[in-house]
């Protein structure tokens, strides 16, 4: 039997974990198995380990080691950072984007449940937040800032040094979600006066169910659990050894990230020049190396991923398939895409080890598809019974 052609464009959302990362793992599964909080032989190998790989991942962004804080992944450090500035403070607003990432903006909802008050700021047509926007959304009772660095879906990349300046001049503590910038754009963050920043391991060929928060040295933070003294008092609980290490040795390996622009640029081109009714979401210069954010008029995003799955190419949409709705995203939307782009826009993301071959067999393909799924189309005249190919993929009627 042939081997299925595949062509994996999915890595903003995971990506594949590199062989020295899973080897260091393995090793601490093994022959590092101790308790870094043991005080014997075994437990100060796990705690060599940790420290090391703390040390790892500040070298990367120039912090001190003392303030890299190991979470479980992008997720959690979110969650800490936001939950533990404002548990120590007595300001009650939190400033954020109308684009943040689900684990900032769901929070920051709860938050308003809990009595604190939520400025949204919104981005333009081209996916930027403004510092100046920023500075006229901070008050006198704001005691946090957070604007993430690159956005995951149209990988827009925020002036966060000027953001950070603005909140500084106004007396708030600035936070940035890096999970998707990190290894991709420089970060140097004594030189940006960010407050902290946190990141995600399986998003640079690292493992899942590792992560960072970068915390600048004299803030304080409150725990979201409480435990043991493990990660300066700050996030409880042994310590994911195999993981941390795995992280940390993924940070190592440089990315090509110029490559990597070049490749996307040949594929945005393509694209928009060979299938007509397609727009590029996001700003063509201020974006990320690897993202390509892209509109096909009259489909939807569900069924056009759906059929490029089954030529095994992996790609992404913003849009959540469900049996009763089909929600835009709330990304694209804040950008001021209509309702209908929305629902026909796919993510499509690179990795350092993407090939230009995967990336015509994709091209190939989409022409194809996009042909298709156009003649189904109810929103240019074609069968209304049929939400673009969806209904007869699941088995509908």
């Amino acid at each position: 039997m042939p081997k299925i052609r595949t062509a994996y464009l999915d890595n903003s959302a995971t990506t594949r974990v590199d062989e020295n990362a899973a080897k260091v793992m393995k090793e601490a599964m093994l022959n590092n198995y101790g308790n870094p909080s043991s005080m014997h032989l075994f437990g100060e190998g796990a705690k060599d380990l940790l420290e090391n790989a703390r040390q790892a991942i500040a070298a990367q962004i120039n912090a001190n080691a003392h303030d890299i804080i190991f979470t479980s992944g992008g997720t959690e450090a979110n969650n800490l950072a936001i939950r533990g500035v404002l548990a120590n403070s007595k300001k009650k607003r939190i400033v954020t984007s109308a684009f943040e990432h689900p684990s900032v903006l769901n929070l920051c909802k709860e938050l308003e449940k809990e009595g604190y008050s939520l400025t949204l700021v919104k981005p333009d047509r081209e996916g930027i937040i403004s510092a100046e926007k920023v500075r006229n959304a901070i008050t006198p009772d704001t005691a946090l800032v957070s604007i993430m660095h690159a956005n995951n879906e149209i990988g827009t990349i925020q002036p966060v040094e000027e953001i950070a300046k603005a909140c500084k001049e106004k007396g708030a503590l600035f936070h940035t979600d890096a999970v998707q910038s990190f290894k991709k754009l420089p970060i140097d963050v004594k030189a940006s006066g960010i407050d902290l920043m946190s990141f995600s391991s399986h998003k640079i060929h690292g493992p899942k169910g590792a992560g960072a928060l970068y915390v600048r040295h004299g803030l304080s933070l409150h725990p979201l659990v409480y435990g043991g003294h493990q990660e300066r008092n700050i996030r409880p609980g042994t310590e994911n050894i195999p993981g941390i290490a795995g992280f940390a040795k993924a940070a190592e390996k440089k990315i090509d990230t110029g490559r990597m622009q070049k490749l996307r640029d040949y594929f945005i081109s393509r694209v928009l020049k060979e299938i007509p009714d397609t727009m590029l979401n996001g700003s063509k210069q201020k974006r990320l190396c690897n993202n390509a954010n892209i509109s096909f008029k009259y489909i939807e995003g569900e069924g056009l991923l759906l059929y490029l799955s089954m030529k095994g190419i992996a790609v992404s949409t913003g849009s959540a398939c469900s049996s009763s709705e089909l929600e835009p995203s709330h990304v694209l939307l804040a950008i001021g895409l209509k309702h209908e782009e929305a629902h026909g826009s796919l993510r499509f993301t690179l990795s350092r080890d993407t090939t230009k071959q995967e990336l015509d067999y994709t091209v190939k393909e989409l022409k194809d598809i996009v042909k298709t799924l156009r003649k189904m189309s109810p929103l240019k005249g074609g069968n209304r019974n049929s939400v673009s190919g969806l209904s007869s993929l699941k088995g509908g009627k």
